[in-house]
């Protein structure tokens, strides 16, 4: 048996029977009864400057421990660009902005203290809006912005601008200027999602040996430790994070802004201090994904050939770059993926408005620039009379193929995977009947997304027992890979049963460096590291058994929790006599690993200001839907749903089957159900579950699925991330799909039914865009 097929099985998840019970341990479940509460003073206008601050009145009522301002917090924090304070000091950015907070016994003394704080404010008027915020004389949300120090070389930025990529490659002007070009035009605009974990975020931590102790609910332990200790003038080694089991996170846990605030109490107090976001705190001003408007072209022959395109994606962070200016990186891979372009030229923008910050979500930037370029790819059809399915077959990414960015892929992925969906609806047959009367329409979608890969590290301890401990930064997100994937690795390697894999909760004082669980990158990246750490601990057990059983090594095998002689199944000695054995000749059995980024190279001179040049870890989707309108109602119906998804190699089929029906759902949510929209003042309205409509058991469909292996990957075992992609096409095949039924352009989603019906009596206002200009180089700095 190989080191895949002895990988490979359904586990089951390990963590779910005390789930279901409730006996899981989340952060909160962590704080006594000597733990502080805090409570904080937030913004109540979009912009301003802090005229006076005066907090010595909170400071004397009872039960008060300690108030936190800018003072005890004065750096500044971010992702390529240090925008952000914990605090605001005397500028406001957005409502809701932490301002100071209190410390005290109970939660109701700490908001009493609250309104205490005396505060004035000279307000400005906000800039709420991306067209406000590029507009000629446009008021900057961060006057400051050229003092800022840079964290990433490469990037331009200017004004409300927060950052800007770009990726060129060929000549677009000449592609354009062809006699044989018909020139397809399209503009698109999306909303904000809420990401809606069940558990909010919240953090707790003590002040222990002159050191701050963070437990909270993160995604990334690493950034934690790191933010803190900027934020707080410490060296980062004085900050250590532990994760326990996390409720959910889907991006928004990459945030860092409420952990550094426990840190500053605890320090200021001595005692042990908890923060909790309430779940109107969570929905107001946690990390959205972003709202972002689109235009795109493209020059395309009479025979089917996209010989030029190009686009500007304007990207809406809020008051702070954030993780907006990283994913801007991601255009040139997303909007830019999908289809063999002969010259191409992108920009994306991360804009400064007075709103609240927005955030990594799953499959970020990708959901929407799918759902635009899949509906762009459509409108080409229409205009030029080609059909959608083999326009995408022609023309799809394959092997050798150049991405936007002059990196070469390998292997024929996107085209075997369309007929292979063609297959699954052969098999799955039509669900038209069920339309019964109603606008019945179909789309097949394509989707190119990557694996996050970068730095993560592994050790793993084999235990007199024979047991395995595995010691990671690796967090239990509730995507089960702490709980199934790695095991499974671990266990394929040393011949153990997953259930003997113990896999410790992250700890940075523990394990070394990772950059987070995210990206679909945890099971690639990790379980690389982890496969790495388990070669010496291999060769240790191999040699000490080799003496034991007087075999040469070569002859043995690890198998069923044993160290056999291959060829007679039973035999040999159990691990953990082995183990036994090795420790009393030479010490712990242990061994340790690392993986990084392969960097696959882009072409020179493609890509400005990008994290990411090329990507290692390319993984495709192909979405398939039908969908009932009702014309009356503009209620939208899914009546069927199938997923080809490129897996790399399928670890675990359960898992995945799980991640793809949660993804699909999730999707559904953002193409037909979850609205966030913006008040007169900036303000998130939709404030709890009475008013955000995520999609409860009757929207949810049943998805038919269709895991497509064996396409190149540098992931263990030929794994790729299973977890992020399927949520890439669902807007883009539900949006194609209604355009299909009602022979109406699609530019926005969600598709509730007021927009649905605007749309088929013609009342829904084509979009202009007039912020995005259609001269491409006006929308670069440079």
């Amino acid at each position: 048996m190989s080191e895949v097929e002895r990988t490979i099985m359904n586990l089951p998840r390990r963590d779910a029977p005390d789930k279901l019970r409730g006996r899981t341990r989340y952060t909160n479940d962590r704080m006594d009864a000597t733990t502080l509460h805090t409570a904080l003073l937030r913004s109540t206008v979009p912009a301003g400057r802090i005229v006076r601050l005066n907090v010595s009145r909170a400071l004397k009522c009872p039960g008060v421990r300690a108030v936190a301002t800018a003072a005890d917090a004065p750096g500044l924090f971010g992702i390529g660009v240090a925008d952000h304070p914990l605090f605001a000091s005397d500028t406001i950015r957005y409502i809701g902005e932490p301002i100071a907070a209190v410390a005290a016994e109970t939660q109701e003394q700490a908001r009493a203290a609250v309104a205490a704080i005396e505060l004035e404010v000279e307000p400005f008027a906000p800039v709420l809006t991306m067209e406000e915020a590029l507009a000629a004389g446009a008021r900057l949300v961060h006057e400051n912005w050229r003092n800022y120090e840079d964290l990433f070389e490469g990037g331009s930025r200017r004004g409300n601008v927060a950052w800007e990529a770009k990726a060129v490659r060929g000549d677009v002007d000449a592609a354009f200027a062809q006699p044989d070009v018909r020139i397809v035009e399209s503009t698109f605009r999306v909303g904000r999602q809420n990401h809606v974990p069940f558990e909010p975020r919240v953090a707790i931590c003590t002040w222990e040996d002159d050191r701050a102790h963070i437990q909270t609910s993160t995604q990334v332990p690493w950034t934690v430790r790191n933010v803190t200790g900027k934020v707080m003038g410490l060296p980062p080694g004085r900050v250590r994070v532990t994760v326990p089991p996390v409720g959910g996170g889907f991006g928004l846990k990459f945030d860092a802004t409420i952990e550094p605030i426990t840190a500053v109490l605890a320090r200021k107090t001595g005692r042990t201090v908890m923060i909790e976001n309430s779940r109107t705190e969570e929905m107001t001003t946690c990390l959205c994904r972003e709202n972002a408007d689109i235009r795109i072209r493209s020059a395309v022959t009479a025979d089917g050939e996209i010989v030029g395109r190009e686009a500007t994606v304007l990207m809406d962070c809020g008051a702070y770059g954030g993780e907006q200016i990283f994913l801007t990186t991601m255009t040139a891979h997303t909007l830019g993926g999908n289809y063999r372009l002969g010259a191409v030229r992108l920009t994306s923008r991360a804009i400064y408005t007075n709103t609240p910050p927005n955030g990594a979500f799953r499959a970020c930037n990708g959901v929407y620039n799918t759902f635009a370029l899949e509906r762009h790819t459509d409108e080409i059809c229409a205009e030029l009379g080609f059909d959608p399915i083999e326009f995408r077959r022609r023309n799809v990414l394959g092997d050798g193929d150049l991405g936007a960015t002059g990196q070469v892929f390998e292997g024929e992925v996107l085209r075997p995977m369309l007929e292979r969906m063609e297959a699954l609806r052969e098999k799955v047959g039509s669900a038209r009947e069920r339309a019964a009367g109603r606008l019945y329409g179909r789309a097949t979608t394509v989707g190119t997304w990557f694996i996050f890969v970068g730095p993560s590290s592994a050790t793993v301890n084999l235990n007199a027992d024979g047991s395995a401990t595995l010691v990671t930064s690796g967090v239990e997100i509730g995507s089960g890979t702490m709980t199934q994937s790695l095991p499974q690795i671990v266990a394929g390697q040393l011949g153990l049963d997953p259930r003997d894999v113990i896999v410790k909760q992250a700890d940075t004082d523990a394990a070394g460096l990772d950059v987070g669980v995210g990206g679909g990158r945890t099971t690639v990246s990790i379980g690389a590291a982890s496969i790495e750490a388990c070669v010496p601990i291999r060769e240790n057990l191999l040699k000490t058994a080799s003496e034991m059983l007087q075999t040469p090594p070569e002859r043995l095998a690890l198998r069923n929790g044993r160290v056999e002689i291959a060829a007679i199944p039973g035999s040999g000695a159990t691990v953990a006599a082995v183990v036994q054995r090795a420790q009393s000749i030479g010490g712990p059995v242990t061994g340790t690993g690392s993986f990084t980024a392969k960097n696959v190279p882009a072409m020179a001179g493609c890509a400005m200001g990008h994290f990411i040049e090329a990507i290692d870890i390319p993984v495709f989707a192909v979405h398939d839907a039908e969908v009932a309108v009702d014309p009356e109602t503009g209620h939208v119906e899914v009546l069927s749903y199938n997923v080809v998804q490129d897996v790399g190699r399928a670890l675990n089929p359960r898992a995945i089957h799980g991640q793809v029906q949660g993804g699909v759902v999730q999707g559904l949510g953002y193409a037909l159900h979850e609205e966030v929209t913006l008040g007169p003042q900036g303000e998130i309205r939709q404030s709890g579950f009475e008013t955000y409509r995520l999609p409860l058991a009757l929207d949810a469909v049943p998805v038919a699925i269709d895991l497509y292996e064996g396409a190149p990957s540098m992931g263990p075992l030929g794994t790729k991330g299973a977890g992020e992609v399927p949520i890439l096409n669902t807007a883009a095949t539900i949006a194609c799909a209604v355009a299909n039924a009602t022979g109406r352009r699609i530019q926005q989603i969600p598709l509730t039914p007021p927009r649905v019906l605007c749309i088929l009596r013609g009342r829904e206002p084509e979009l202009s865009h007039p912020h995005i200009s259609a001269d491409w180089l006006q929308n670069t700095l440079d």
